[in-house]
């Protein structure tokens, strides 16, 4: 572990603690009934489970954003965050989610479908562009069919909790969310660190990397892999969190050797403390209703993307 990913370690031990007292009426742990039960069975599960979720969405942006070359690609961009989501509400409009593994398991499915697709369209080739395109026709394919099943819902109330579910929140998630995301984001993050090598040499043009020996076809299946266990583990327990994976690696690459195997592990520190920090703040803000996570992360992104768009267009200019 390099020197930023200790710190970044450290502030992220730092903030836990904090993130557990927080909320509309911050926690006393001395004077609050009941208060380990809060903190063991609420608190502490919410704020693991923002940190495996920001984790893998900090890992998968940077290992893309490594890949492609392109410092504008997330994880929707290949279409594995969308499947998952498709996957969870296919669960949901058939009235399986009452069953507590039912959507987590549809979510799962739903990446590896789109992970098995992509790699089918793609896999032989190593080309970036067809890799692009066939992540961006899985994404737009797999919005269709959700908006269509969502317009198929039984009811107003069905429609309601797909939409709801869709926002993106850590609410009233517990230790079994816990258990299925945090070792699936841990394999994921290893099957992106295990591409670190070939995506240095990628940065060199695809023809050098294969003149140093990269097997592109193989970095490829490692990327794959990754990317549908991390965003899929994230999709099938939060929902669609946005924008994760395009921010924070911008944020730590100015304070790394811009090497893309030196930003995967800063990358998903980073991106865990940022889910974290959000989540306490959504916590904290003195709304009627909890804002969602997924939309409060959207209108930090937002910007964020727009002002990248713009630093581009001045360069190119």
């Amino acid at each position: 572990m390099n020197r930023l990913s200790l710190i970044l370690a450290l502030l992220l031990a730092a903030v836990l603690p904090l993130s557990l007292l927080a909320g509309r009426i911050w926690l006393d742990p001395a004077d609050t009934p009941n208060a380990a039960v809060i903190l063991l069975e609420l608190r502490m599960p919410r704020g693991l489970l923002a940190i495996a979720v920001g984790a893998g969405l900090g890992a998968a942006g940077a290992a893309m954003q490594g890949y492609l070359r392109n410092p504008l690609a997330d994880p929707g961009l290949f279409g594995i965050g969308p499947g998952a989501a498709l996957g969870a509400v296919v669960s949901l409009a058939l009235g399986l989610a009452i069953h507590p593994w039912a959507l987590p398991l549809f979510a799962l499915a739903g990446a590896a479908g789109a992970m098995a697709l992509l790699a089918a369209i793609a896999g032989r080739t190593g080309g970036i562009a067809l890799f692009t395109l066939a992540g961006l026709m899985i994404a737009s394919l797999s919005g269709t069919l959700t908006s269509l099943i969502i317009s198929f819902a039984p009811n107003a109330f069905a429609m309601s909790e797909i939409v709801t579910w869709l926002m993106g929140a850590l609410t009233d998630r517990g230790w079994q969310e816990v258990w299925l995301a945090a070792p699936l984001t841990v394999a994921g993050i290893a099957c992106l660190a295990a591409a670190g090598r070939g995506l240095d040499a990628l940065t060199l043009g695809e023809a050098a990397a294969r003149s140093l020996g990269i097997d592109l076809p193989r970095l490829q299946a490692w990327l794959i892999a990754g990317v549908a266990l991390t965003v899929g583990a994230g999709v099938a327990v939060a929902g669609i969190i946005g924008f994760v994976g395009l921010i924070v690696p911008h944020l730590v690459r100015p304070l790394t050797d811009r090497r893309p195997s030196s930003l995967i592990l800063p990358s998903a520190l980073a991106g865990a403390l940022l889910v974290l920090v959000a989540d306490s703040l959504c916590r904290i803000l003195p709304l009627v209703t909890e804002l969602r996570l997924g939309i409060a992360l959207s209108l930090l992104g937002s910007p964020f993307f727009l002002f990248l768009l713009l630093r581009m267009r001045r360069g190119i200019a």
